[in-house]
């Protein structure tokens, strides 16, 4: 049965910030920019300045009734721009969306418990869906960034959703590296993932870009230890070393600033992948982002137009679903530090509201399985058509 919709005005996908420290005055405020209960499932980001025990309570004391969901953040990402000890958040309507989620430990995750919480989120949404779940459906990840068993969680989740496509981001926070966490139904969580199913009626477009451009000159790993994501040797000589005599700087001048702006890549196919480095330890070893493992070539890399990129790409997909409603990124931390130091934080500001880009400053980007740094990862979700056909068979109801 086709029914002509009148033409909406408001948006299908809310958005809030609030800057209150105050986990109860935070959750409030939040809570009253998002204070329609059509917003029945909640994203949020926020830093780890927070209480979070107490800031998981209020949060679901402020939204009741609803599917509440989120992380920490290395940075927070609104359509104003680039916010700092903060929170930003999306409500999603239910007229259009159907969300379901699950948290998972990241260890011992196998194929089948993979495949188990695939069909469980599939189950959940057939429930209710707002159309077929093949062509109409993505899948968002949010995995604490700091566990080693990042990869192995994305690449055997990725095998099982199939042709479902998939993209999240790895929680921050506020570059302490210390305790990264993710959030779901009322506590916030370490060494896990939420697993984050949307099913909708907007025609959307998962996406990644990077503006990082190959030097041509290879780094050998000739020691590492995979399980910590550490290398201590490039070319046989201590890694640290290596690398600031790469980027032309004192060793005890490297630091995320100087990482930003000379990363390190591996060539998977014809793409570039960067392996941003998170830390130099007092041994001269390097601490990784990403896996790294003995023989691995690195390929030192440098920034292209970081702007320029970001525009084409949002323009692209802008062009391709028509009517924009919304984009939800997981960006870099790193792409943040680089835009600071070129003092270009208005222009990134005004290129988010332009498309109403919201989300969070991560430690780690994924796409499909793949997991990357110093990439703007997300998927663009346009407006449905003002046309559809309502109800979807699964949800009619007797009587």
């Amino acid at each position: 049965m086709h029914i002509q919709t009148e033409t909406r005005q408001q948006p299908y996908v809310a958005t809030a910030a609030t800057y209150q420290l105050d986990a109860y005055r935070a959750a409030r405020e939040l809570a009253k920019q998002i204070d329609n209960p059509e917003f029945e499932y909640i994203l949020f980001f926020c830093s780890a300045a927070y209480d979070l025990p107490r800031l998981g309570e209020e949060m679901e004391k402020a939204f009741p009734g609803r599917k509440v969901m989120g992380c920490t953040t290395a940075g927070e990402v609104t359509d104003h721009g680039y916010g700092k000890s903060s929170i930003s958040a999306l409500g999603f309507s239910n007229e259009v969306f159907t969300v379901e989620a699950l948290v998972k430990p990241l260890s011992d995750f196998s194929l089948l418990e993979a495949q188990n919480c695939v069909a469980k989120l599939v189950d959940g949404i057939k429930a209710r869906p707002k159309a077929p779940v093949s062509g109409n459906t993505f899948v968002m990840t949010l995995i604490d960034g700091l566990s080693p068993q990042e990869e192995h969680f994305l690449v055997t989740l990725d095998t099982a959703l199939g042709r479902i496509p998939h993209f999240g981001g790895s929680a921050g926070d506020d570059e302490n590296l210390a305790n990264t966490h993710v959030y779901y139904n009322g506590a916030f969580h370490n060494d896990s993932a939420i697993i984050i199913m949307v099913n909708t009626l907007c025609p959307f477009e998962v996406f990644t870009t990077h503006h990082i451009e190959s030097l041509d000159r290879k780094l050998v790993v000739t020691k590492a230890d995979c399980d910590q994501r550490r290398i201590y040797e490039l070319n046989a000589e201590p890694a640290a070393e290596v690398y600031a005599r790469e980027v032309g700087i004192p060793l005890a001048d490297l630091r995320p600033e100087v990482y930003a702006l000379h990363p390190l890549a591996v060539l998977i196919g014809d793409e570039y992948y960067v392996r941003s480095i998170q830390k130099v330890n007092d041994d001269l070893s390097l601490n990784f982002y990403c896996a790294v493992d003995d023989g691995i070539v690195l390929t030192a890399m440098r920034p292209g137009d970081l702007l320029g990129q970001v525009e084409t790409k949002l323009t692209e997909l802008e062009q391709k679903l028509g009517s924009l409603e919304m984009v939800l990124g997981c960006d870099c931390f790193l792409r943040r530090l680089e835009i600071e130091q070129r003092h270009a934080t208005h222009q990134v500001a005004r290129l988010f509201s332009r498309f109403r880009l919201v989300g969070f400053n991560t430690y780690g980007e994924q796409l499909n399985g793949i997991h990357m740094n110093q990439t703007l990862t997300g998927v663009m979700i346009g407006r449905p058509a003002e046309s559809v056909v309502l109800p979807f068979p699964a949800e009619r109801k007797a009587g």
